[in-house]
């Protein structure tokens, strides 16, 4: 079986769950002797880990100079009035920023003729629609010349690839909902993101959702048909022991209790500050440490400053890699106050490293994991509570610890990729019936 798998970035590049995500799926899917998988991004780093898989940057890829001529009058059309910043993850109000990026992008060129390729920067500033636009182009080439079966889109940032591969090839299309635009933005969404999203779960044969709570939003807020739409759980990696076991002198004897995510209305930062404040008015000895960045980073920095907690709240900025184990080696506990997470990886991970959770219950998380403590995120006073219960008991913090590790150690990325795979075996053979 051969898989043709768009994605946006892949480790060690990467600025959330999403690239987490995929690369553990990848992993999962190539463990299994009869797949074969392709898996295109927008752009190479080179330290990209490819062992079993066939990686493609699409930035890479040639075209005939008369696509790329095409391609630059359907950019100079649509996107002229329309850069405004965005992301996977969220959309940061710092237009007078985005307005000076685009200018600086006016005065370079777009393409490269002579090369006949055309230009990603894999990131998510003003461009991101006119790249998305063109890794579309480049999925269509991408399908005609790479054997497959089966194409797999991830989050909306591929699915207009998904859709090109799927009308250049006739190939069947599942596309993979990570996230929606009202995890991102609440009720004020970006339409344009929201139609995407929406074109490319009603033309794809199937849709994964990452959690039931995901899943009831795609089937509620986009229409899409329930008996199209199934829940396949995110998994985590096997941490590193090494690190996670290794003792760090911190030059403290305080507790220490991490936020680790990216700084965003979705991640409910402010609640994690105002938990802090709380949990300080009560004991002395707790240091809080919000790992991450985001549009949100300076107003948290301002918020503390003005709560006056600041000797006792830590900025770290964004973790990847070992830095992440590292920084839950350090951890007493950890909490993740999302306000719409649809799964969530990092609590997993935090588990791993025998840091017991607080997590919300509007998170995919809570439906996996059952021996935690699960708080509304506007639940201030319960969450404080119950990081000053796990902090001072601390039978209750090993009974956390003990009984959800055992519960995480049964979540793997085989069992995901088995059930992923089953999907892709009935859609080939509809297909070939």
């Amino acid at each position: 079986m051969k898989v043709l798998m768009f994605g946006w970035e892949f480790p060690p590049h990467i600025s959330g769950g999403l690239g987490t995500a995929c690369y553990g799926l990848t992993r999962g899917l190539t463990s299994f002797d009869d797949i074969e998988l392709t898996f295109v991004v927008p752009r190479l780093y080179g330290h990209e880990n490819k062992k079993g898989i066939k990686l493609i940057a699409a930035g890479e890829f040639e075209l005939s100079g008369e696509k790329i001529k095409k391609q630059e009058e359907i950019e100079k059309s649509l996107f002229h009035e329309f850069n405004k910043p965005c992301s996977a993850y969220i959309t940061p109000e710092q237009f007078e920023e985005a307005l000076k990026e685009k200018h600086a992008r006016s005065n370079e060129a777009h393409t490269n003729i002579t090369k006949k390729k055309l230009e990603f920067t894999g990131e998510y500033g003003t461009g991101l629609f006119e790249e998305i636009s063109r890794y579309g182009v480049i999925a269509s080439e991408i399908a005609k010349k790479e054997s497959h079966d089966v194409i797999h889109a991830h989050d909306w940032l591929t699915y207009i690839a998904g859709i090109q591969a799927k009308e250049a090839s006739g190939k069947p299309l599942v596309v993979h909902v990570h996230a929606t635009e009202f995890d991102r933005c609440g009720e004020n969404i970006n339409e344009r993101v929201y139609g995407i999203e929406q074109k490319g779960m009603e033309i794809a044969d199937k849709v994964i959702a990452v959690s039931d709570y995901t899943r009831n939003i795609v089937i509620r807020k986009y229409n899409i048909t329930p008996s199209k739409v199934v829940t396949i759980h995110n998994a985590v990696e096997p941490a590193n022991n090494d690190i996670s076991k290794h003792l760090y002198k911190m030059g403290t004897n305080d507790k220490i209790v991490t936020f680790l995510g990216r700084i965003t209305r979705q991640k409910g930062p402010e609640y994690f500050i105002a938990v802090a404040c709380k949990v300080l008015q009560r004991m002395d000895n707790v240091r809080f440490v919000m790992a991450g960045g985001g549009d949100l980073y300076e107003k948290m920095i301002r918020d503390v400053a003005r709560l006056r907690i600041s000797d006792k709240f830590h900025f770290t900025g964004f973790l990847r890699g070992d830095d992440v184990y590292r920084m839950y080696a350090m951890s007493n506990l950890y909490i993740m106050p999302s306000v719409s997470e649809p799964f969530g990886i990092s609590p997993l991970e935090a588990i791993q490293s025998g840091v017991p959770v607080i997590i919300s219950k509007q998170s995919g998380v809570s439906e996996v994991i059952t021996n935690t403590i699960k708080v509304d995120y506007w639940d201030i006073d319960a969450m404080a509570d119950a990081v000053y219960g796990i902090l001072n008991y601390q039978v209750l913090s090993e009974y956390i610890r003990n009984k959800s590790y055992q519960e995480v150690s049964k979540i793997k990325w085989t069992y995901v990729a088995a059930k992923v795979k089953d999907i892709y075996c009935q859609l080939i053979y509809a297909k070939a019936g």
